[in-house]
Parts: structure tokens; sequence; C-alpha cells
């Protein structure tokens, strides 16, 4: 077997009905002739689209064919008795040119009665917004199925959900359940669980260039969403420069926010996970015990977990979202 470096896999390009040209002129990511492109796949192990290693020794191999070989070497123990060869965590970039539909995810247990998957719980980071972008998360005000319904069916489900300013560095975390959308003008950096389970409530009447609107999902969607009202929906975290800053923590992930001017050293030998770094902007260089890897805005790099310890080294600044399973 070949050791284990730190990974990067080559962009799955997925144009949308909705998406744009942000991953090319901002992240400078070549999607090619698609018309658009609304997400990019960094690190997937989603049966449909696994990812496949794009540098080093395992340039070639999917990310499955790895996790097969490597088992806890590469995820952790815990977390390859926890999910066996099925890689845990999906992250994307989302260029949102329109509104997406609003959509809300099942959470594990409804995933696995209805469709044998994983949830979806996920949060965003985001990279750049347009003045005056907006997202919606959540509802406004107390509701429940019967308020719901009654919104939906009237026209009228955009009064009762709850719609936010959004700038560059914000955060939102989303559990299972909770309705949303991401608002046009937005370039997002998304971290979730292994799912591709979406229920679409509403897509705003769009067609396609044939005429055909979307399917919905109304009525899956009604037992996974989440109807309470929460009085903050926008995740507080300290903008604190050269330290690592603990963001967001659930039980599928943990993501901290590391903007820096200078270089850090980073000890993951406490951690039995694998760490994902995903560089929303600068550049910076890993050093590890076997070599180097550079890194640019718009990588997302896999540390095995038999990487304990890594340098960072900048010239410009760098910052990075960090993410392990806890």
């Amino acid at each position: 077997m070949s050791a284990l470096y730190p990974l990067k896999f080559k962009t799955i390009y997925k144009d949308k009905i909705w998406g744009g040209q942000k991953i090319h002129t901002y992240l400078n990511k070549d999607f090619g002739n698609l018309p658009n492109c609304g997400e990019t796949w960094e690190i997937s192990g989603v049966k449909s689209d696994v990812s496949v290693v794009a540098n080093g020794a395992l340039e070639g191999r999917s990310l499955a064919d790895l996790l097969e070989e490597y088992k806890g070497e590469l995820v952790g123990e815990k977390v390859y008795e926890r999910f066996g060869n099925t890689f845990p965590l999906l992250v994307k970039f989302i260029d949102a040119n329109e509104d997406l539909s609003i959509q809300v995810h099942p959470d594990d247990k409804l995933a696995k009665e209805r469709h044998n998957s994983f949830g979806k719980t996920e949060m965003w980071y985001v990279i750049e917004a347009d003045p005056g972008s907006t997202l919606i998360t959540g509802f406004n005000q107390e509701v429940n199925e019967q308020v719901y319904l009654e919104k939906f069916n009237s026209g009228h489900l955009t009064d009762i959900l709850n719609r936010e300013d959004v700038t560059a560095g914000d955060i939102y975390f989303l559990p299972a359940g909770r309705v949303h959308t991401i608002g046009a003008g937005l370039l997002i950096a998304e971290i979730q669980q292994t799912s591709d389970i979406t229920y679409r409530i509403y897509d705003f009447d769009r067609v396609d260039d044939k005429g055909n609107k979307r399917e919905l999902h109304v009525e899956e969607a009604l037992a996974a969403i989440d109807y309470k009202f929460y009085p903050e929906y926008k995740t507080a975290y300290e903008h604190t420069q050269n330290e690592v800053v603990e963001a967001v923590s659930c039980q599928y992930f943990t993501t901290s926010v590391l903007d820096f001017t200078e270089g850090t050293t980073r000890d993951y030998s406490s951690i039995d996970s694998f760490v994902i770094h995903v560089c929303v902007a600068g550049a910076y260089t890993i050093k590890y015990d076997g070599g180097t890897l550079d890194v640019k805005m718009g990588d997302s790099i896999l540390l095995p977990k038999n990487i304990n310890q890594v340098e960072i080294t900048t010239e410009g600044g760098f910052k990075i979202l960090e993410s392990y399973v806890p």
C-alpha cells in the first residue's frame, strides 16, 4: 500500500437552472462548456458522484477505493466503526445566480426509512455576497403543520419564512428539518452529511429550457420539517485573526475558521478523524512528514488520520474552514 498523504480531488461540476459564473470568475475553476456551474462537489462519497484523487501516487483512485483499502488509517478508527465504507462528509461550493428552490432535508431516521440514506445536516460559509443578497432559514414566527399548509396552499408561504440579509463571512448552521434557500448573488462553501436527498417545496414557478417545471415534494416534506421558531438563525462566532475559532459543532462535523496572516502549526493527534481544509481565501503551503502541498482559494484538501501534525506557511495569508468528525 502506498503511504497516505494530503489528498486533492478532481472537481465535479454541476450546471443548475439557478447557477452562475462565479465558480470560474471568483474561484478560478474551469467548468468547460457547461452553460453555468451551480455547484462543485469537491470531496464526495455519494455513490453517484464519488471523488477521484487528483494528486500524488494515488492519482486516479476513487475515495471509495481508498476507504476500503485504508479504512481507519484514512478516516480514523472511530469514524470507520461508525460509517464503514461510506465517507461521511460532502464538501461543495454553490453559486446562486438566482434563488434556489425553497427546500428541506430529512433527518437520519426519516432518510433511513424512506431512502436507506443518511439525513442531511449542513452548514454554509458565505464566501462572497452581492449587495442586497439574502437567504431563507427557518420560520419568522411559531407555526405548525396546519398553519404551514394554509400559507402554502394560499400562495403565501414566504410570509412565514425567515429571510436574512447576508454578507461575506457569515455562517449558517442548518440542521436537518430546517426550511431554507440560498438567495441570488451568494457564493457559498457547504459542508454537510453525505446525502443528496432534497425535498423541494416551492420553486418560484420556474421552468427549464424545455418549458418544464422541476418536481416538487410537498407531501414528503411535511414529516421532515421542523416547525419550531428560533430567535436566532445565524451562527455567532468570533472574527479573530491568527487564532483557531470553532464556529460549528454537531454530531456530524466540527468546523473551525482559521483566518491567518502568518504561518502556524496544527496538531491533530488528539482527533480520531480525518481533517478537511476548505480554502476560502488566500493561499498556503502544507508541510507534513513526507512532503509539501500548495493550497489556494477554491481548493479542498483531505488530510488522512495518519497525518497528525502539519506546518502551514503563507506569504499573503489565508482563510480555511477546518472540519473533522467529532
